[in-house]
């Protein structure tokens, strides 16, 4: 796998796809697969909170003090922490239930009002993970689709201070899934 990398450029923005280890990147935010709670979990979310240590954590139970319980689809940014990056940016994707009704519309919420906070935050580059597609259970073929068209779509719509997103996916399967999807997007433009 190495360091393959696909970039393509999106009204001005680049949009890219690595494999590797979101919790390195150096990006203004970082994006967490999170869970309703915010206290951290598996996966992403749990790598995220251990290299970001407790400012995190304890962000998130201000968060959750004030608000409540974070809804799928909608997203909340704290400090980055011990982390390269300077923010978190939560978001809850959807649990895979086959398919049914509005779990691609929380999907690409998830990823859509993560890029909302970001621009509202003045950010310009924003790193996220393939959110649902680990413990959710979301097929990733089906997910990396709706991921890519929800950024590519909000990166067309809005004028917007960030520039620069990029896709961290964890393993090959991942990545390969996000560069077919991509590949599917832009043939079908041209």
């Amino acid at each position: 796998m190495g360091n393959e990398s696909r970039q393509v450029t999106v009204n001005r923005a680049g949009l890219s796809l690595m494999a590797g280890d979101i919790t390195r990147q150096a990006t203004d935010a970082i994006v967490n697969a999170a869970n309703s709670g915010l206290m951290g979990g598996g996966g992403v979310d749990g790598a995220i909170h251990r290299a970001g240590g407790s400012a995190i954590l304890e962000a998130c139970r201000q968060i959750i003090s004030r608000q409540g319980r974070l809804p799928p689809g909608e997203a909340v940014i704290t400090t980055g922490g011990n982390l390269r990056a300077k923010y978190v940016i939560h978001t809850v994707g959807p649990i895979w239930h086959g398919g049914g009704p509005g779990e691609a519309e929380v999907l690409a919420s998830a990823y859509r009002e993560s890029l909302k906070l970001a621009a509202t935050n003045r950010l310009t580059s924003v790193s996220f993970p393939s959110i649902s597609t680990g413990v959710y259970g979301y097929p990733v073929d089906k997910a990396a689709r709706i991921a890519l068209e929800a950024v590519i779509s909000f990166l067309n719509d809005e004028f917007t201070s960030v520039k620069e997103v990029v896709f961290v996916l964890f393993d090959s399967g991942t990545f390969d899934a996000y560069v077919s999807a991509l590949a599917e997007i832009y043939g079908k433009k041209e």
